[in-house]
């Protein structure tokens, strides 16, 4: 019944984690970073004697952060440079750009309703970012249709107003002229909700989902390359037998310590790497995928190849057989959904937040999606990739000494257990 069990809690925990943060992103949203950039410096408008100096722009952004559910939406106002900078670091998803002229422009809407000759509508742009992914993408989409049109009923409200106040007789003279249904329609949806691509993405780039993809292979390059040493090695060594169909042999255990044994596997795994690597990258070329840095793609993959190998080994090493479902539920079960690849984490519960932090899948994600989407920005998430890559080869390397000196010291050899054989009848 034990491995019924085992595997009731696998199914149980694989079920949790895999449709709890696809089942509704749009309830699981927090923190979603938007830049709101205001350029508006106003206009000066009103009869000769009646002038004010407005903003309607200030009141656009005043208005988008009371519509705002701000647990949901993290609403930056940022200048425009530092808005495209976070743009091109991957760092919000998307920017609602209000132009300078937009006061001009809302005013002159307002006097050509009543004088004859072409106007145009002022324009709020909303800027994507898809490079930050294809999902992220849909929530500022969805954002902006359901925001914008808000503002923009209410600009329209205050502009049919301001009409109507200009257009109002003084005592005692003719009647104001009504506004035609044309006209009354244009100033109550004064705004044109202009959705742009910031940076779009190049063909063959799987609409943002090479970088995941990319990073899944570079993990189960290392987990599986683990699993494959670990047992290859043991077999050749006659620690465990060699079974291939109905041939079947245990050669003689070979007299080797726990530690020589692991750096042997080390020493296979470090190999694969550099030749994986290279496969997984030319396979990248050969179907068309964009490559701007394939030096330091394939770098990087030899890099996260034998983080995740080395740590995968001396997880076998320490606890032996239960280390090959310890390494899938680490770098899959939990690595798969806290990715960020596919859902953006603020559309995530939020403990898969937290094992976003640690998580070796998150890391390898955000380093693979700068090289192949930022340039190899280091603020688009390589610098943090890469460095937690090494932290975790640091941790793996260190688990598989200490624990197999120990296991050497305390005499605990990989030898069977000496069975007295039962006497003749």
């Amino acid at each position: 019944m034990f491995p019924v069990a085992v595997l009731s809690v696998v199914a149980a925990l694989l079920g949790l984690l895999y449709l709890d943060y696809v089942v509704d992103p749009q309830r699981n949203l927090h923190d979603f970073p938007i830049a709101l950039v205001n350029q508006d410096v106003g206009e000066t408008l009103g009869a000769p004697g009646q002038e004010k100096h407005v903003n309607f722009g200030d009141q656009v952004a005043d208005g988008l952060r009371a519509a705002v559910p701000a647990d949901q939406i993290d609403l930056r106002v940022l200048g425009l440079p530092e808005a495209q900078q976070q743009m091109q670091n991957g760092q919000v998803y998307g920017t609602v750009v209000i132009p300078s002229d937009f006061s001009k422009r809302l005013g002159i809407l307002g006097v050509g309703s009543v004088i004859p000759g072409d106007i145009e509508r002022p324009i709020i742009t909303l800027m994507t970012n898809p490079r930050s992914g294809t999902y992220a993408t849909q929530i500022v989409v969805r954002f902006g249709n359901q925001a914008l049109p808000q503002i923009n009923d209410k600009v329209g409200q205050q502009l049919v107003e301001q009409v109507r106040a200009q257009l109002a007789p003084a005592p005692g003279g003719p009647p104001a002229p009504e506004l035609s249904g044309a006209t009354r329609l244009t100033l109550a949806q004064p705004l044109e909700i202009l959705v742009q691509e910031f940076h779009p993405l190049p063909g063959g780039s799987g609409q943002g989902l090479t970088a995941f993809f990319y990073a899944l292979l570079l993990l189960m390059a290392g987990m599986l390359g683990a699993m494959i040493v670990h047992t290859m090695i043991d077999s050749a060594l006659g620690f465990v037998p060699t079974e291939y169909g109905p041939w079947y042999v245990h050669y003689p255990a070979t007299p080797v310590s726990r530690l020589r044994t692991l750096l042997i596997k080390w020493a296979v795994m470090a190999v694969a790497a550099v030749v994986v690597s290279a496969i997984l990258l030319g396979i990248g070329a050969a179907l068309g995928m964009p490559l701007d840095n394939p030096l330091g793609l394939y770098l990087y993959g030899v890099l996260a190849i034998i983080a995740v190998g080395f740590t995968g080994i001396s997880i076998l090493a320490a606890i032996g057989s239960a280390g090959l479902l310890v390494n899938m539920i680490l770098f899959i079960v939990l690595g798969l959904p806290s990715s960020g690849g596919t859902v953006p984490i603020e559309a995530t519960p939020k403990y898969l937040g937290w094992l976003a932090t640690f998580e070796p899948m998150h890391q390898v994600f955000l380093a693979v999606r700068s090289l192949l989407y930022f340039d190899g920005n280091g603020a688009a998430g390589f610098t943090r990739g890469f460095w937690m890559t090494v932290l975790g080869l640091g941790i793996g390397v260190a688990l598989g000494l200490i624990v197999t000196r120990f296991y050497d010291r305390k005499g605990l050899e990989r030898k069977p257990i000496n069975r007295t054989e039962p006497a003749p009848a």
